[in-house]
């Protein structure tokens, strides 16, 4: 089996964003597709898909050319596509989101039992028995629902299975499964397309890699013959010495403190503290409670004990609305669903946090986006008016923190904030973070990356099962230091 595309373009409104992309993949191969937000990635997947007709090009499939019209038309040729940005039905069970259209029936009606028992053994056999398929997938953490997602897609078994961004909020035994899941589709005939921004799993995991740019592939790349560096290079359009910033060492008093706080089922006697001026580092596996833990902190939870302080006075009233006016905000890991508004405009999204009443001069409005768009380079540069649904994924993050930014925090938590973001992009993050520290900002770092968690960080927290596991310094421990503490095997 092998699918080929050739000068494949596509434009919107008249502006082009595809420009003669051609790529080969055959049966039992993972073909990575690897670019900087923007670079045309998520279009380049879409034509693949059938969500979007190509405007001139060849589709082929073993040689025949195909004309996908719309996603059925993919589906039909057994192309399936998980994407970044989940499309479960919260409400409905892991089972239901997963046979959708296609549940069993028994004399007319739907036959549960069988349903349940298909949903349980697509699961074991992909490596993610770990999922009640009766549970309402809006009970699922969101690494849960995104293996939901992929078991979704394999009901079919397709023979062409295009990954976007599969990873981004996977971490030890779930990132495992995935890779495992991954080869045993190749070993077994299926092209898998991995659309990822983590350079390591693409060197691991694929046979090739294509390297796209403002639309175009400018290059094919061996793994074996290649590194991070180089593409990092290809992807920024320049040399990259050093990812992360320089270690800080000089902070000021404590801004935030939590002392023994709790919410039962998801953790339980939570102390930390974050100075001004200190980017405080909080690793932890999925089920650690460290998405939950910084949603109470903000408000959007409610602990049954324990204490915080913000600027060395408790914070009594426990909502969002109180913390912002304590000046502290958080980004949370899902930007789709809690940290933007997809269909208003990157002005709106920017001064939604900020906005007093229903009015607000437009003049004024238009003024404070046009300043964090560039102090951000949030890209289109004339992206102000635009729906934020039509940005990248990577300069939809730096809208959500561009809000956040708007309210002046003096702490500033950020769950996951390279979710989904390329490399280069990340590196803007990161000296951005570096900055706002320098300023005298507190900022608490949630990373489900190894490596970002110790690189950008100056203290680092391990959370496992609901409690603080280790208190460790960045610069002299391991990863696998850091993950034995997390899976509760510190040597």
């Amino acid at each position: 089996m092998k699918l080929e595309l050739e000068s494949v373009r596509k434009s919107f409104g008249g502006v082009e964003v595809l420009h003669g992309v051609s790529l080969t993949g055959e049966g039992g191969q993972v073909v990575a597709v690897v670019g900087a937000n923007g670079a045309g990635k998520s279009t380049l997947i879409k034509v693949l898909s059938g969500a979007h007709p190509l405007d001139s090009g060849t589709l082929l499939l073993n040689g025949e050319r195909l004309a996908l019209r719309n996603p059925r038309d993919g589906i039909v040729q057994g192309i399936r596509t998980v994407y970044q940005e989940l499309s479960l039905v919260p409400e409905l069970t892991v089972t239901e989101n997963m046979l959708m259209g296609e549940l069993p029936k028994k004399a007319g009606l739907i036959d549960w039992k069988a349903a349940h028992q298909r949903a349980q053994e697509i699961l074991d056999q992909i490596g993610f028995s770990g999922i009640d398929p009766h549970a309402k997938t809006r009970q699922l953490s969101v690494a849960k629902q995104q293996m939901v997602e992929i078991a979704k897609s394999l009901v079919a078994e397709p023979r062409i299975l295009i990954l976007d961004e599969p990873s981004a909020v996977l971490a030890g035994s779930d990132l495992d499964a995935l890779f495992a899941l991954v080869r045993k589709l190749t070993a077994g005939g299926t092209l898998v397309i991995y659309i990822s921004h983590r350079l390591v799993e693409v060197l691991e995991l694929a046979d090739k890699i294509i390297m796209m740019k403002d639309g175009a592939t400018i290059a094919e790349l061996e793994p074996a013959k290649t590194n991070e560096d180089e593409m990092i290079h290809l992807m920024a359009g320049r040399k990259v010495d050093q990812i992360y910033p320089t270690r800080r060492e000089d902070f000021g008093q404590a801004l935030l403190r939590v002392d023994h706080l709790a919410r039962p089922g998801e953790f339980e006697d939570i102390s930390l503290q974050v100075r001004a001026g200190e980017v405080v580092g909080l690793f932890g596996l999925v089920g650690s409670g460290r998405s939950e833990l910084a949603e109470t902190v903000f408000g959007a939870r409610r602990p049954v004990g324990g204490q915080i302080n913000l600027g060395g006075q408790p914070l009594r009233a426990r909502t969002p609305k109180a913390a912002l006016r304590r000046r502290m905000a958080l980004v949370t890991e899902d930007r789709g669903h809690t940290g933007l508004v997809l269909g208003m405009s990157v002005r709106d999204n920017v001064i939604l946090a900020t906005m007093k009443g229903p009015l607000l001069r437009m003049r004024r409005a238009s003024a404070r986006a046009a300043q964090r768009i560039e102090q951000l380079s949030i890209k289109p540069a004339d992206c102000a008016a635009r729906p934020v649904w039509q940005l990248s994924g990577g300069n939809q993050q730096k809208v959500v923190l561009a809000k956040w930014l708007e309210v002046a925090p003096q702490v500033l938590l950020l769950d996951e904030p390279t979710r989904g973001v390329d490399m280069a992009t990340r590196i803007d993050i990161y000296r951005m973070v570096d900055s706002l520290a320098r300023s005298g900002m507190g900022i608490l770092l949630i990373s489900s990356d190894l490596t970002e968690a110790i690189g950008a960080s100056d203290r680092l927290l391990v959370m496992r099962e609901g409690t603080m596991a280790a208190e460790l310094d960045p610069a002299s421990v391991t990863e696998e230091e850091v993950l034995a503490y997390s899976i509760g095997t510190p040597t």
